[in-house]
């Protein structure tokens, strides 16, 4: 191996563990919120996209974990960001951590990346851009993966909290 391949690879272990310490950190402050809440949930650690991903599920009722959702995945949301926070107390750095209660995320990935489809194949036939609905920085990303997926583009226009993703002819 050369120098820099070995740095590379030093680099992505580094990154990787710093990650795999990320999900520890989130995991441990959920589980506190779980106690307390009084609220059966197991935690599941993974590295997605170079991110930390940490899951909240439940083989028993998921109505309860629901709560943690909200409507709209606003509570998620916020308990997103307090986990953030709690990996940026430990750490020091900013986490892009990314947080799933009950499978909320996965099935609104999957409904968010057919609407992106959708919304493509609609601008390949009628070559005019289309623009969709305001949507969360979670939801856009979603979107904008699955338009250059699909071989086209698209932009985020407009101000939070109603800046919404237009996708545009090749």
């Amino acid at each position: 191996m050369t120098e820099g391949t070995t740095s590379a690879a030093a680099e992505g272990a580094d990154t990787l563990t710093r990650l795999e310490q990320e999900g520890e950190i989130a995991a441990d402050y959920l589980e506190g919120l779980l106690d307390i809440a009084d609220l059966d949930g197991d935690i599941d650690m993974d590295v997605e996209a170079d991110r930390a991903a940490v899951s909240i599920i439940s083989d028993a009722d998921s109505r309860d974990l629901e709560k943690l959702v909200g409507r709209d995945g606003e509570v998620l949301e916020a308990l997103q960001e307090l986990t953030r926070l709690a990996v940026h107390r430990e750490t020091g750095d900013r986490s892009r951590l990314m947080l799933d209660i009950a499978g909320y995320r996965a099935r609104k990935r999957a409904e968010l990346s057919e609407l992106g489809a959708k919304a493509a194949a609609e601008v390949k036939s009628s070559g005019e851009p289309v623009k969709l609905a305001p949507m969360s920085p979670f939801e856009r990303k979603v979107v904008h993966d699955a338009v250059k997926a699909a071989g086209l583009r698209s932009e985020s226009e407009g101000e939070e909290p109603q800046r919404f993703v237009v996708v545009l002819p090749a």
